[in-house]
């Protein structure tokens, strides 16, 4: 289905109920629709057509866009959040050019625009769909507040390395984590009804950019077709069923073809398998940087390559604008394949309302930011988001037993770095930082002695922060990166805490006092020769405007920690990549041999070898899905409704889940679902369902989780997808590393 019809019914939905206080987006049915842009396009000149395609980034005095603006050659800007140029940029396409067609105002609003969250990263560790939608709500009020309408957001990046500095922008290794989390952040920019606060999604990069080759950023992928249709597309198939409206090419080369001049993945994928019918934009240059690639001779070649292989709009190339009219001329394009991209320009443009609601009341949009409700659902994410990776029984605090606290670290008071990579609009100054949490919850409690000005500072001598230390009745350290040390192009090949930060931990421990370490940071980093400095750690990735709050609650018991890994935590850089869904090898894992324990002048063999390194083994620190809590939880009487099932039933399985301590907490029980025996080889366990369970001291409670046997689909040796028959096993359990399994039949 195509995602105009779902989102006209949910415009009709509104007119009827008239349930929304913003002005609303009035287009009428799916057919009026098509009139209206058809008739639109037929008085447009080539010239007026090509503009429509072109994307540039504003900066400067809006006169030096005034003359393309008037003549209709810009169909986009992005990078302008004022929203005076903004309505005057409107005013000037509305009222002084020919045709009156207003531009569709872009910005990376990634996770957050004024208001930020935790990181998207971050974001996935919640497992919980529904806040994540609210995050994407928030963003889009206030950001559509000043004019912006587009969105370069979410990124569904499926990233197996965190060598890569973009799995800061994703939700990590798996493909229906990945897939959940997409729906819910389309629902929430786009809104379940289209009005003027709706802001269109945007779902990049298309595809296969986080398999990017050694985890440098911008580098070759080489991933078959099969892999793409498994574990890479499926996030965006679900995007584009939750009625994404547009849809941003990648930089990668996929074995050897360019995705912004891929055919096959704009076409025949997009287009023709999954009926998209919205907007295809090309990341910043990637049109350009082709001819980097080897694949096109200069500009006007790559135009033609990226047109015809079904890109809609170039940003910052200006390839489309440049060449298209020549290239028209010579039969090279036809000019048919432009009225095609403009009129999947023109529909996101209508369905957006511009062209009744192009601007924005400025004074509005400025009592929109920092509303106190966003920034409770940023705290609250924070909290969701934070996962507890070790605990001696430290944590919860008691503050009625500590009288003084020390606060270290770089990360304790670092206000932009709290923001996190691809916060563009998040603002410093409405920042609260740990140390400012700390110093209002505990006034004169408090001892802030850094120890470390920034995350990559090295220092040989820590003695005015152990002195401090010895003074405390807690030490609280608080690590991690800067948040320019992630994100697009900041990969790293060491993924230790950076700088000084390890010393400066065992050098805490050794004053004596109970050490509580908070990681801040991008990416799952290597701290495994960190734990034994600590007695509790809290990874919290880059936490947003919010997170001094969260992480005090969580510290000092508030709230019950529930957050779970969205990607592997390797022991070494080296494991890189290690993931939960791998495939069986002919000789998997059943035990190690390490290097301590081999013989000098030892004969060789490979006779009885596994799968794994002599120096790490073969597991990794954290397995995905991993999280501890402040009470215990079991998993009992784990049952399916049946033994045997058809491609069309719909599996239950059953359980009791139970709550051994005494505080509250929420779980995420996890299904993980392996098909035994295929016609390819099939992944130890996948993911296939997620729900988070809040239960009460003692509370037990018994459990349904049903999954359609038809999520166990997948394209097999024939490229067909469907759910092959067999045997399978299925896991429930709070991480992917956990639980015994329990068997069941298709056929």
């Amino acid at each position: 289905m195509k995602y105009t019809r779902t989102l006209i019914l949910a415009v009709l939905i509104l007119l009827v109920t008239a349930c929304s206080g913003q002005k609303s987006t009035t287009v009428g049915s799916d057919a009026e629709l098509e009139k209206r842009i058809e008739k639109l396009l037929s008085r447009m000149t080539l010239s007026e057509k090509i503009g429509q395609m072109n994307q540039v980034s504003a900066g400067g005095e809006i006169s030096n866009y005034a003359e393309a603006l008037r003549n209709g050659q810009i169909g986009s800007i992005l990078n302008e959040v004022d929203p005076v140029k903004i309505n005057e940029f409107q005013r000037i396409c509305m009222e002084e050019s020919r045709l009156g067609i207003p531009l569709l105002v872009g910005r990376d609003v990634i996770h957050g625009f004024h208001t930020i969250f935790p990181i998207p990263l971050g974001l996935a560790a919640t497992f919980d769909p529904a806040l994540v939608e609210e995050g994407a709500r928030i963003a889009s009020l206030e950001a559509t507040a000043q004019g912006v309408r587009w969105t370069f957001s979410p990124m569904l990046d499926i990233a197996r390395d965190p060598r890569w500095g973009r799995i800061a922008e994703g939700s990590g290794e798996d493909t229906y984590l990945d897939a959940r989390m997409a729906e819910a952040m389309v629902r929430g920019y786009q809104g379940t009804v289209l009005d003027t606060t709706s802001m269109a999604a945007c779902i990049k990069h298309f595809v296969g950019y986080g398999a990017a080759e050694g985890g440098r950023d911008y580098n070759s992928t080489f991933l078959t077709e099969r892999q793409l249709r498994n574990i890479y597309l499926p996030p965006f198939e679900a995007a584009v069923k939750a009625g994404a409206m547009t849809l941003m090419t990648s930089f990668n080369d996929n074995d050897g073809v360019p995705s912004t001049g891929n055919t096959f993945i704009l076409k025949d994928v997009l287009r023709d398998e999954w009926s998209f019918d919205g907007l295809v934009v090309t990341d910043w240059n990637s049109m350009g940087e082709m001819i980097a690639h080897g694949f096109g001779v200069d500009r006007k070649d790559v135009a033609s390559k990226a047109v015809n292989a079904g890109v809609d709009m170039d940003m910052m190339t200006f390839g489309f604008i440049s060449h298209l009219e020549e290239l028209v001329a010579s039969g090279a394009v036809k000019e048919s394949v432009i009225d095609e991209a403009v009129r999947h320009i023109l529909r996101v443009k209508f369905l957006l309302g511009l062209f009744e609601h192009p601007y924005v009341d400025v004074a509005q949009g400025q009592a929109v930011q920092y509303d106190q409700s966003h920034l409770e659902a940023a705290r609250r994410t924070a909290e969701e988001s934070a996962i507890l990776l070790k605990n001696d029984g430290v944590l919860p605090l008691k503050a009625d037993d500590i009288r003084t606290i020390l606060v270290t670290g770089p990360m304790a008071n670092a206000p932009h770095d709290q923001l996190g990579t691809w916060s563009f609009d998040g603002e410093k100054s409405h920042t609260i930082t740990p140390l400012q949490a700390l110093r209002e919850r505990f006034p004169g409690k408090v001892i802030y002695v850094p120890g470390l000005r920034y995350s990559r500072e090295n220092r040989d001598r820590f003695d005015d922060v152990v002195a401090a230390a010895r003074r405390a009745d807690v030490v609280l350290a608080f690590l991690g990166e800067e948040a320019i040390l992630s994100g697009e192009a900041h990969c790293l090949a060491d993924l230790n805490l950076i700088g000084s930060q390890s010393e400066l931990l065992a050098a805490l421990k050794a004053a004596g006092k109970p050490v509580v370490a908070t990681v801040m940071a991008g990416r799952p980093l290597t701290i495994e020769r960190d734990l034994p400095n600590c007695r509790a750690m809290v990874y919290a990735f880059h936490p947003g405007t919010m997170g001094g709050p969260a992480l005090a609650n969580i510290l000092f018991g508030d709230v019950n920690p529930s957050g779970k890994t969205p990607v592997t935590f390797l022991r070494t850089v080296g494991q890189a990549p290690l993931y939960y869904a791998h495939n069986m090898t002919g000789r998997p894992y059943n035990g190690e041999t390490l290097l301590a324990a081999i013989e000098t002048e030892a004969g060789q063999t490979s006779l009885g070898n596994t799968s794994y390194y002599l120096d790490y083994g073969a597991y990794p620190l954290f397995p995905f899905g991993y999280g501890l809590s402040y009470t215990t939880f079991s998993y009992s009487g784990i049952s399916l409704g049946q033994t045997v099932y058809r491609p069309d039933d719909i599996l239950e399985v059953s359980f009791t889940l139970s709550n051994m301590g005494e505080r509250e907490g929420t779980e995420v029980v996890q299904v993980y679902v392996r098909d035994l025996v295929g016609s390819i080889t099939r992944p130890v366990k996948e993911l296939k369902a997620f729900e988070r369970v809040r239960l009460d001291a003692g509370e037990s409670r018994s459990l349904t989780v049903r999954i359609p046997v038809s999520d166990l689909a997948f394209y097999g040796l024939d490229g067909v997808k469907k759910v092959e028959t067999g045997d399978f096993q299925l896991w429930v359990a709070g991480d992917s590393a956990s639980g015994e399994p329990v068997s069941f039949k298709v056929q």
